[in-house]
């Protein structure tokens, strides 16, 4: 099952795209469903089942011994608090928003959340090119928030995405300061889900209604399993290797498919202005990709060159 695993995150750009694709389900996931749960509960449902299946594809609970190391166990707990925030705000702002404009909001934000905290926290440069590329595809997702239709904006449903987008900037960069120090990526991460559900999950205790109904446990499965287990697992193959700002950035596809799925499937319009949004964001998605693909080959050529 590891090497399923390592193969998606082969490339650190590849391991990321893969991941914010499956996060891009959750938010239409959500609406399609038509459950009546609390959307913090299903938050905290998510990490809990999320969790428990990493742990049992990654090799079970021993391996988060290796957490407890000094130099690793700080940014573990602050990832457990960062995606424990995100999720559940993040489900409460599509319950709010819906899941085309709650998506676009949180994962705007994510980019610049990520790269203020990685160069506060790790001193990470950025180069012309992730610039460009960021500015392009954020440039897209603004243009995102224009249709619509909407004559007021859920000052709560705001503030509860740009939360969610602030904890997820945080998280990259903690994620990618925990495996720099050497630990095993699936079971730590597994870890961060499983102990942000048990802090959370008094939440879930509060709120049960509905939380049994088969179109919750339906929605539950699918955020649980899917988008969350295998979606972190790519993320954290891919983080490993490439920057927290590039992985911020490249996350930005996860508001592009919410969008298209609200088109495709929830059948939400798509106006010139989201069109012209969808495009820049795609540009800028290359771009940083094609950034990261010539910055991982540098290294390669010049051992190349040194030892030719």
């Amino acid at each position: 099952m590891d090497r399923i695993f390592v193969s998606m995150g082969a490339r650190g750009s590849g391991g990321v795209l893969l991941a914010a694709a499956l996060w891009g389900t959750v938010g239409p996931a959500q609406i399609l469903s038509g459950s009546h749960a609390d959307p913090a509960a299903l938050g905290v449902a998510r990490l809990l089942v999320g969790g428990v299946v990493l742990t049992a594809i990654s090799g079970g609970v021993r391996p988060w011994a290796t957490a407890l190391r000094r130099d690793a166990v700080g940014w573990v707990a602050l990832a457990a608090l960062a995606t424990g925030v995100y999720q559940v705000s993040f489900m409460a702002a599509v319950d709010r928003l819906g899941a085309a404009l709650a998506t676009a909001i949180a994962l705007g934000v994510a980019p610049a959340a990520t790269g203020v905290c990685a160069r506060w926290w790790t001193g990470e440069r950025f180069g012309a090119g992730w610039a460009m590329g960021t500015l392009c595809a954020v440039a897209g997702c603004v243009i995102l928030l224009v249709p619509g239709g909407r004559d007021s904006l859920s000052g709560v449903g705001l503030a509860t995405a740009l939360v969610s987008g602030t904890c997820y900037g945080a998280y990259t960069v903690a994620a990618k300061r925990f495996l720099d120090t050497g630990v095993p990526p699936l079971p730590v991460t597994a870890l961060t889900l499983v102990v942000a559900g048990v802090v959370l999950a008094p939440v879930m205790a509060l709120r049960p209604e509905h939380l049994g109904s088969p179109r919750s446990l339906v929605l539950v499965l699918w955020i649980g399993v899917i988008a969350t287990a295998i979606a972190y697992a790519a993320f954290v193959r891919g983080l490993h290797r490439t920057t927290a700002a590039t992985a911020g950035t490249l996350s930005l596809a996860e508001p592009l498919l919410a969008v298209l799925l609200g088109v495709a499937v929830l059948h939400e319009h798509l106006s010139a202005a989201a069109a012209l949004g969808s495009a820049l964001l795609v540009a800028g998605l290359v771009v940083v990709t094609v950034v990261d693909a010539y910055a991982a080959r540098r290294p390669a050529t010049r051992e190349a060159l040194a030892s030719a």
